[in-house]
């Protein structure tokens, strides 16, 4: 097996390997410690969590799209302080804040920050404030409280967590704009895959905003992707109201597990997905 040095985990190298010190840098002969057992040692959970829609600073209210919107902020608050830790994972699956631009939401992004664990976002159609190219300057601004998930990727003992907004044709624009957005998407994505991939990683979870695929659709050119590098998980969200909640894949299909984690569709409750 091959180790490399972390900062989160270095302590759990030396006990089970010898290090000596090289010009600065300390060189680690590791024996029968696994990747496995040193992650369980520092990480408790991975969880994920959709469609947040928060507005502490917009004028747009949820709770006229149902009960289960009714003070959501207040589950969403209440369901994470009882089920993530400090040393869980939280992946948050887009759709973040109503403010259009990052001053619009700096409430919303510090009620996040604020919850319990490490906060990773992904892209939603409705995260006008986040502008994809401009990725870096997010995670440079909130280093060490929220990192942002586009055109990168993050690291989960064995596994990267991949991701993009995604997209699929809903009946609200051309099949060819669907098409070339679909097209953008999976480029982004594929970028997220390879930065893993250059970095040694051979398992997967893979996040969407947006479903994998439209309605009565089984496979689309995200499914394809999941297969062809591996992916272990699929997890999406945007789809609202119980009309909508099985739009796309759900359950095992073709050695994939899809979950659908829209947050009126858990009652903003993590879903614990490893």
């Amino acid at each position: 097996m091959s180790c490399r040095r972390n900062s989160g985990t270095e302590k759990y190298f030396t006990k089970k390997a010898k290090s000596r010190e090289v010009k600065g840098t300390v060189l680690l002969t590791c024996f029968s410690v696994t990747v496995k057992e040193i992650w369980e040692n520092t990480i408790m959970a991975l969880y994920a969590l959709g469609d947040l829609h928060l507005a502490f600073q917009a004028e747009k209210r949820m709770d006229r799209f149902g009960k289960v919107w009714v003070d959501h902020e207040k589950k969403i608050e209440k369901n994470c302080n009882k089920l993530v830790t400090d040393s869980d994972t939280l992946v948050l699956v887009g759709d973040h804040s109503w403010g259009k631009k990052l001053d619009k939401c700096q409430l919303d992004l510090e009620f996040i920050a604020d919850l319990p664990g490490r906060k990773i976002l992904l892209r939603g159609n409705h995260d006008t404030f986040w502008n994809p190219k401009k990725t870096q300057a997010l995670n440079d601004l909130y280093k060490g409280r929220l990192f942002f998930l586009q055109n990168n990727f993050y690291p989960y003992g064995e596994y990267a967590l991949v991701g993009t907004k995604g997209y699929c044709y809903e009946g609200f624009d051309s099949r060819a704009h669907a098409e070339m957005l679909v097209e953008r998407e999976a480029k982004r994505l594929k970028l997220s895959f390879e930065a893993a991939r250059a970095e040694g990683f051979e398992k997967f979870i893979m996040f969407l905003h947006y479903p994998p695929t439209e309605i009565g659709e089984r496979v689309s050119r995200f499914t394809l992707m999941a297969g062809a590098y591996g992916v272990s998980q699929v997890i999406y969200a945007h789809c609202h109201g119980k009309e909508r909640f099985h739009d796309s894949l759900l359950g095992n299909v073709d050695g994939i597990r899809y979950s659908l984690v829209s947050g009126d569709y858990l009652d903003f409750k993590p879903m614990r997905i490893l």
